[in-house]
C-alpha cells in the first residue's frame, strides 16, 4: 500500500493513477491522516451496441411518405 500527502499526490498523479490501474492500493492523505483510497473502476462506464435503437427511433410518420423514400432511407428491397 501507497499512502502519499495530497501535495505530493498532486505532483505524482500520473505515476499513481498507473498504481491503481495495477491493482496496488494508493491512500490520499492530508496531514498523515487518511482521507481517499485511489481504486480503478471496476467495469467501462458505458458499453456501446451499434444498431441496439434499431427500430425504436422514427423520424417520420409512416403513413405520409412515399414508398419509393421509405425504400431509400430503410435499404428495403422489393
Amino acid at each position: 500500500m501507497t499512502i502519499v500527502n495530497i501535495y505530493e499526490a498532486k505532483a505524482q498523479l500520473s505515476a499513481l493513477v498507473s498504481q491503481a490501474e495495477r491493482g496496488e492500493e494508493v491512500v490520499i492523505a492530508r496531514a498523515g491522516r487518511p482521507l481517499v483510497r485511489l481504486v480503478p473502476i471496476a467495469a467501462p462506464l458505458a458499453t456501446r451496441s451499434p444498431g441496439a435503437l434499431k427500430g425504436r427511433i422514427t423520424f417520420f410518420d409512416e403513413t405520409e411518405i412515399d414508398a419509393e423514400i421509405q425504400q431509400l432511407f430503410e435499404g428495403v428491397e422489393e
